[in-house]
């Protein structure tokens, strides 16, 4: 087995979840005032809800599917539904969401490069998270083009397996993935590369869930009335 491919597979995965999960932990205990997303729609509001709303839509929806799609056993899934069938279904929702993240997160990139206030506001940072982004997001919209060459769902298999023997400690994970069409193991690796940077990013907002929000009671808004004249002017 080439050494590059098992250290990327077996190796590397380790490494990145360990990096995040005490990264994190480290930030959120020493940086606290710095856990946030940095947002720029104060300095400008143009095209911000619309770009923003569909690249979160179709991140969070993208996300789950290969949660679910990834780590969920093949023999879970076989009495209701094929490995092909599984294949398609993936193809067709990630590429619904998919587009519709792209579509979003061209907005947000044109806007932090085009408006001199937001690119400001901004650092080289924050720019590179989100072209390495825009970046994975396009090596996921490639691989729905090369699993069109085999619907057999046999690759999507040999993913899932690759993904549980990591998640689960368990040796021969880089097998599965060795002989891969180089489109996926290029995702996988960025993937696992924006995870290990996670920490010392804005991403790592992705703890950040305000499900506060949806318990709270709601905020009672006055107009302010006119001042009263006591002098009778």
């Amino acid at each position: 087995m080439n050494a590059l491919n098992y250290f990327l597979f077996q190796i590397f995965p380790y490494i990145a979840m360990a990096v995040f999960a005490i990264g994190c932990w480290a930030r959120f205990d020493h940086g606290a005032y710095t856990w946030r997303t940095g947002s720029s729609q104060l300095l400008s509001s143009k095209w911000m809800r619309l770009g923003s709303n569909w690249f979160h839509i179709g991140i969070l929806a993208i996300l789950g599917g290969h949660f679910v799609g990834l780590l969920t056993p093949h023999a879970v899934y076989e009495p209701f539904i094929s490995s092909a069938q599984k294949q398609l279904v993936a193809m067709v929702v990630g590429g619904i969401f998919g587009l519709m993240c792209f579509i979003g997160m061209s907005i947000l990139l044109v806007r932090r490069i085009s408006n001199a206030r937001v690119r400001a506001a901004g650092s080289g940072r924050d720019l590179l998270v989100l072209v390495l982004l825009y970046a994975q997001l396009i090596l996921g919209m490639c691989s729905i083009i090369v699993s069109a060459d085999h619907m057999d769902g046999s690759q999507m298999v040999k993913l899932g397996e690759w993904a549980q023997h990591i998640v689960t400690f368990r040796g021969g994970a880089a097998d599965y993935v060795a002989d891969a069409h180089w489109i996926y193991k290029a995702h996988i690796s960025l993937g696992l590369f924006l995870i290990l940077i996670t920490p010392f990013t804005r991403l790592v907002h992705v703890w950040s869930i305000p499900l506060g929000y949806l318990t709270r009671p709601y905020q009672i808004v006055r107009r302010r009335q006119a001042p009263l004249d006591y002098n009778g002017r």
